[in-house]
């Protein structure tokens, strides 16, 4: 029996054809044991034939879902079928580079976090909308103001840990709350989260961006909601 890998990259992907095998490419560059996890979430481009054209690298997998459900439900899937000792979320597009993987793992590997968040300065930039900036500043105040901590970020896409810490939250969000809803269930365990800076390369509305202010209401009402979830088993 093959021994499993040490580090699971979940990369759920909505018409992202034009830039996943970019990704892809980054991904693969790592060096890391690892697999790679890859989820259509009802793409209508060519999503879907790159993603099967990369599973001819014997690291790679690629699921389906035939209609959108959402990136929540996208991560979940991957995170079903994922086996790695560690996961990460890697989005398909260009925002996040997969070559800071090892500054991210590194406090794990070293025993001084078991939860990394990437965490993004927002300081160097080209296209970020102020709106948006000031969105995901609010969310993560409201985070730290709900749960008493201290997170620069909570919106990042970088969120590692161990997967049976991933498995232990019950995920239930189908779309963009899954992010608040990571966050506030891992606070409601005791999980300190340790930031680590990244860099961040934002792209416009035009070039596929896909949140809205419409989510940020949403991660509110979803810190909200779990502020006093507990685990299964421990209620």
């Amino acid at each position: 029996m093959s021994k499993p890998p040490y580090l699971s990259v979940l990369i759920p992907a909505l018409n992202e054809g034009s830039t996943l095998q970019e990704v892809l490419d980054e991904v693969l560059h790592v060096d890391e044991q690892m697999e790679v996890i890859l989820i259509d979430d009802g793409s209508t481009d060519n999503t879907w034939a790159v993603m099967e054209a990369a599973t001819a690298d014997a690291r790679v997998r690629a699921f389906r879902h035939e209609r959108n459900r959402g990136k929540g439900a996208a991560v979940r899937t991957g995170l079903e079928q994922a086996s790695g000792e560690v996961v990460i979320i890697q989005d398909a597009d260009l925002e996040y580079s997969p070559s800071e993987y090892p500054l991210l793992l590194k406090p794990i590997r070293e025993g001084r976090a078991r939860v990394v968040y990437g965490t993004r300065s927002f300081s160097s930039h080209a296209s970020f909308s102020f709106w948006y900036v000031i969105g995901n500043r609010v969310v993560t105040l409201a985070t730290n103001i709900l749960y008493n901590c201290y997170l620069s970020d909570m919106e990042t896409c970088y969120k590692v840990m161990p997967r049976q810490v991933a498995l232990s939250l019950d995920l239930k969000a189908r779309g963009f709350e899954i992010e608040p809803e990571i966050t506030s269930k891992l606070l409601r365990l005791g999980e300190r989260i340790y930031e680590v800076p990244i860099s961040y390369a934002a792209r416009s509305r035009a070039e596929g961006k896909k949140l809205t202010a419409a989510d940020g209401m949403k991660a509110l009402v979803t810190l909200l909601r779990y502020r006093t979830w507990t685990a299964r088993g421990t209620r």
